[in-house]
């Protein structure tokens, strides 16, 4: 497979387990490049990660020393793709939640369309934990709210493609979406941007721990962080709101 020059596929990694090469081998087969970004990992992942990219030319690991959050993980790849030329990036999980056979389905679907961003609606199965499935409903909604239905079919599935320089830009002066808000914030903050949204279904398996699967997902935790964002986010669209409004008009009319 010849490498893009346009679009990477960029896989967070913080204590994934094994099912980490696993997805690593099943990215690298439908796409090339391949960037990881190793996030202060302590369980020895990253020796096995850098093996792998030292016989394969298409894959990339980048050593985070201490762990800073998923978002803070894909920021420093966003700053090294931008810098190495890149305009686009594929993001997906590193547990084996995210199908890797639908990567060029994405890809292309954002070389079509370069200005939008693509996200990820997920397809469950039986896997899939009924608070998990429940919660996510609460959290889109408030999405498409903040956004004036702002066609986001899913604020939480990492599986997605976006545009580098609109998404360095909101983050730049921004200090959230460092950790478990990043999907969310970013769909929405790239929303009030401009950004369209194109919506594919994708499906998502959820692994027992006996199959090999990591969660670092906190209820408690990770839905305080969520609440707290929507409110934030929230505050925000109040102010945007005369813009927003405008912008809808526009596209009507």
């Amino acid at each position: 497979m010849n490498p893009s020059n346009t679009h990477i596929v960029l896989i967070p990694s913080y204590n994934p387990g094994v099912k980490v090469y696993e997805t690593v081998q099943s990215a690298r087969e439908f796409w090339n490049p391949v960037w990881v970004v190793i996030d202060g990992s302590t369980d020895g992942s990253e020796v096995a990660l850098k093996a792998m990219a030292e016989q394969d030319s298409g894959l990339r690991v980048i050593h985070l020393l201490q762990n800073q959050g998923k978002g803070a993980a894909v920021l420093q790849g966003l700053q090294q793709a931008s810098a190495a030329g890149y305009t686009h990036v594929l993001t997906m999980d590193s547990d084996g939640q995210h199908p890797a056979e639908l990567i060029p389905q994405f890809m292309q679907a954002s070389i079509e369309q370069p200005k939008s961003m693509v996200l990820g609606k997920p397809i469950f199965d039986a896997s899939a934990p009924n608070i998990r499935v429940q919660g996510r409903k609460l959290s889109n909604m408030w999405a498409n709210l903040e956004t004036l239905g702002g066609n986001i079919g899913d604020s939480l599935f990492g599986f997605r493609v976006y545009p580098i320089e609109p998404l360095r830009k909101v983050m730049r002066f921004n200090p959230w979406m460092r950790h478990f808000d990043f999907d969310p914030e970013a769909a929405v903050r790239l929303s009030w941007l401009g950004v369209k949204v194109i919506n594919l279904p994708a499906p998502v398996r959820y692994f027992s721990s006996a199959e090999g699967g990591v969660s670092h997902f906190r209820y408690l935790r990770d839905n305080v962080l969520l609440t707290w964002m929507y409110t934030r986010l929230f505050v925000g669209f109040v102010l945007r709101l005369p813009i927003l409004m405008a912008r809808r008009l526009r596209e009507r009319f």
